[in-house]
């Protein structure tokens, strides 16, 4: 397994090969190179599996014509050998490099078709001035290219090409695009692999089984190498009848498949999910290993399995890899790890980076903890995928099968349906269940901009629905494994393994096809065939079993841990700003989905999230890593907050200086006056050391300001907003409200709900009226004139907080004039003496960047004074953790 990278159409430029190889060191961490010639460059990253000694690429044949770049592995190699020696040809190394390179020497490009195995290769013809780029019969091996228009040699086009798109954004001749209809369809349909086209405009990628040829005048050809998807259906209409033969046949085969991927000169593991195909795996090596036959050798003394555990969890299948484990007793070593919500967390921006497009559902981050274990111990790993696409693994097969039945006859589409209820059942429970419980049906694009969902009104997704092969062909090559693969290539290569999947040899595949459909499902039973070859070697829990997990995360669960995160990213500006998410609808129906309100899946969130993270990973501008650090250094009490100043000059002249508090964060059970004059104390005492410009500042009359929300906080008046039982009033009223960035008021049903039963539904309806009224007549802030109190410091969840008051809803507090008393009183009898006489009083007030009022204050004067002393809100917002200052009138 291997990188590759390279150009077509530019004058020679190692500085941009080396550029491009570099974005995948770990693709190959054990060799690399580079060849130019003329507008062709090629660039490899080696990880040596087979033939370690020799193999370097690129790899150029004797005579100096064709020079090749590979990533892949060819199983059928030695064969092809053989066959080439017999027409004359030499080698020069043991490696499947060269035989690939002679195969196309001496057959072109129909020199794919005969291939048994996986790549992504590009070829460069030096006599014909031609590159040839081809990708394998299912896909396993990724090949990227973009046309860089102008970019080339006179201004004409030039093209890129990679394992992974990384390197082609590194080249610096592609111009970043999401491309929107794109986004659309993984959005609408949940879509994330789709055709050619991926989630970056402009670059595209080869097809399963594609060859791409293009000429150094610019001329390009695209075209399938192999008919092995209408060889497929061609295979399907055979029905040869399915028997214990054609089960034996099947094992025979299957096995050698397994035997033929472990040639390897480096260790060989299996990845065991707990899974029937993972488990089948595993128990055929098994079986290799105690008839000591020698192309276990690779796998050692024991197989080393690796297995994704979550223990309490509906998701948790440690008891069918023990079962595996067990049966495998005595040639095992077994490993299991145990991914956490908090190592999630912590690795979702690598996670989403390694990915490079968005994924349907955080599932493959199972695998990927799974690699990051697995490369500790072997370089080669196997693995079940693709078994679920050729025998129908995914409980909506049993739907197309059942119409196809139903074309053929009701008896026989019946007698099938009474023994598949329960399978059914388990695909339609979770809807059943919240539509018994009366949760609200929330449509993704209700989720979406207006303007994005009716720009790609048009845009439709069909599946075949009442044909099993031809359903089974789409997903192949179309609809599902294409995305399998994906996530499989980057989660194994991220880690320098080699991923190695058994299943899609494509002579096991076909014969699979030429049998009657009753060997894939037949009395409820999916994956017949390979259930009945098993049956002796597997545990009956696993060979019956009829619940499909897979290796996937406890997403539901983990999401609901993470709530307070998510709802941060939901919140955030740059989520906002985006053209393709409607922010509030997408805050109500998350709200909803904490409560249980909705219907609303964590699949849908996951989307959105994925998506918004992939953006700024991909297109955001990132920020400097300089200026990250100054401004996460803990400031002391004598600096301003970042982006803000000490000092204000007011409209009267009067100049002010401010000096804000950072705090421990503060919690419902915290006494609000000891902790508080805590600060205070740390300030007057620090003092003296803190320079002579702040002894000056410090000598005239001075106040101390409070936030609103550490007196709300510690009053037991901030609520987390999933404990707040919202009334369809507030749902509804809360949508008239616009959300600002600084803050959104009432603009969420949890805010409005604890506005209704501060004021009353009555005054709030009153108030909703009169505001607007006010609107028509361009009358702003009437609403909060009429509904009285001090609704207006209401206020809900914003991206800038930290936690918990990221995640919580909160009332004004309670008497603040008697808070300032009460604070001012304790603050007298603790300062020191020079400044206890110069004290003015405790202010208590609600800022943000865009506004501010006082809600309570022992001071004197007017309240519109203190305010000015707070026009550009010195405390900060968020991470600064400022929630008060002392302010000195300078004299």
């Amino acid at each position: 397994m291997c990188g590759i990278a390279g150009y077509l159409g530019i004058e020679a430029d190692e500085a941009l090969l080396q550029r491009m190889n570099d974005c995948q060191v770990h693709r190959g961490p054990d060799g690399d190179g580079l060849f130019t010639d003329g507008p062709v460059g090629l660039a490899h990253r080696r990880l040596s599996i087979i033939d370690r000694a020799h193999g370097q690429q690129p790899m150029t044949t004797r005579d100096g014509r064709f020079t090749i770049v590979y990533n892949g592995e060819v199983y059928n190699y030695l064969p092809l050998r053989a066959e080439l020696e017999g027409l004359g040809h030499s080698f020069a190394t043991d490696s499947d490099t060269e035989v690939v390179l002679q195969a196309f020497a001496e057959w072109g490009a129909e020199a794919f078709d005969r291939f048994n195995g996986m790549f992504g290769l590009a070829i460069w013809d030096a006599r014909e001035r031609s590159l040839t780029l081809a990708r394998d019969h299912f896909g396993i091996k990724p090949v990227y290219v973009c046309r860089s228009a102008g970019s080339g040699a006179g201004g004409a086009d030039a093209w890129l090409f990679a394992s992974e798109i990384k390197p082609i954004l590194a080249s610096g001749r592609y111009e970043r695009r999401p491309n929107e209809r794109t986004i659309y369809r993984y959005l609408r349909f949940r879509i994330h692999e789709d055709g050619r086209e991926t989630f970056f405009d402009g670059i595209e990628r080869l097809e399963p089984g594609e060859v791409m040829t293009i000429a150094e005048d610019g001329t390009v050809e695209r075209r399938p190498f192999t008919r092995l998807r209408e060889e497929l259906l061609e295979l399907a209409r055979e029905q040869r009848p399915y028997d214990e033969a054609a089960a034996r046949e099947y094992r025979d085969r299957l096995t050698e498949a397994v035997r033929l991927r472990l040639q390897s000169e480096v260790p060989v593991g299996t990845s065991l999910s707990g899974g029937l195909d993972s488990s089948a795996v595993a128990v055929i090596i098994n079986r290799l290993l105690n008839e000591h036959d020698r192309t276990a050798e690779s796998v050692g003394a024991q197989q080393n399995t690796f297995s994704a555990v979550f223990p309490g969890s509906i998701n948790d299948e440690e008891r069918y890899v023990d079962d595996v484990l067990e049966i495998c007793k005595g040639h095992v070593a077994g490993h299991k790890i145990t991914p956490t919500p908090t190592e999630f967390k912590e690795d979702l921006a690598d996670f989403v980076r390694t990915q490079e497009e968005p994924l349907i559902s955080s599932g493959p981050y199972a695998q990927y903890q799974v690699m990051r274990e697995a490369t500790k111990h072997v370089t080669v790993l196997l693995d079940g995928q693709g078994a679920d696409e050729m025998m129908a693994g995914y409980i909506p097969y049993y739907f197309v099968y059942l119409r196809q039945l139903r074309a053929q006859g009701a008896l026989r589409a019946a007698a099938e349906l009474s023994k598949s209820l329960d399978v059914l059942y388990r695909l339609g429970r979770f809807k059943l269940k919240a539509k018994l419980r009366g949760r609200k049906s929330i449509p993704t694009t209700q989720l979406l901009a207006k303007g994005f969902v009716a720009a790609h009104a048009g845009e439709r997704y069909t599946v075949e629905g009442s044909n099993l092969k031809k359903r089974l062909v789409e997903d192949l090559f179309v609809g599902s494994l294409p995305s399998l693969l994906r996530y499989e290539d980057k989660n194994t290569m991220r880690f320098s393994l080699e991923g190695r999947v058994p299943f899609l040899d494509k002579e096991v595949v076909k014969f699979i096809f030429s049998l009657s459909d009753e060997a894939i499902i037949k009395d409820g039973w999916n994956k017949r065939i390979l259930r009945d070859a098993t049956r002796d070697l597997l545990p009956e829990s696993i060979n019956r079993r009829r619940n499909k997990i897979g290796f996937t995360t406890p997403q539901g669960e983990w999401f609901m841990r993470l709530k307070n995160h998510f709802y941060g990213i939901f919140l955030s500006e740059s989520f906002a700003a985006r053209p393709y998410f409607d922010q509030t609808e997408v805050l109500h129906a998350f709200e909803g989905w904490i409560k249980g309100t909705n219907d609303v899946d964590s699949m849908t969130f996951w989307r959105l999230l994925n998506l918004e993270l992939w953006l700024q990973e991909y297109f955001d501008e990132k920020v400097d890593e300089a200026a990250q650090g100054s401004v996460s250094r803990v400031k002391t009490d004598y600096e301003p907050n970042a982006r803000k100043q000490l000092d204000l000059t007011l409209d009267d002249g009067q100049v002010v200086r401010r000096y804000p508090l950072r705090t421990e964060l503060y919690a419902r059970e915290d006494d609000l006056d000891s902790k508080t004059l805590g600060y205070i104390d740390r300030f007057f005492a620090g003092l003296p050391e803190a320079g002579a410009d702040h002894e000056v500042a410090t000598k005239g009359p001075w106040y101390f300001f409070i936030s609103e929300k550490i007196v709300a906080i510690t009053q037991g008046r901030s609520y987390f907003i999933w404990d707040i039982k919202v009334s369809r009033p507030a749902r509804i009223l809360s949508r008239y409200v616009t959300r600002t960035p600084a803050g959104i008021g009432l603009g969420s049903p949890f805010t409005m709900q604890l506005a209704i039963e501060e004021a009353g539904l009555a005054r709030v309806l009153y108030a909703s009226a009169g505001g607007a009224v006010g609107k028509l007549i361009g009358r702003r802030g009437l609403f909060y004139d009429l509904v009285g109190g001090d609704i207006r410091a209401i206020d809900g969840p914003t991206e800038y907080s930290v936690y918990p008051a990221n995640v919580s809803a909160k009332l004004a507090p309670k008497d603040p004039d008697q808070v300032a008393a009460r604070l001012s009183a304790a603050i007298r009898e603790r300062v020191p003496a020079p400044w206890r006489d110069a004290f003015g009083g405790t202010v208590v007030m609600d800022a943000n960047d865009i506004g501010r009022n006082v809600l309570g204050t022992d001071a004197p004067g007017l309240k519109e004074r203190y305010e000015a002393m707070f026009a550009d809100n010195p405390l900060g917002q968020g991470s600064e953790q400022t929630p008060m200052a002392i302010v000195f009138e300078l004299t």
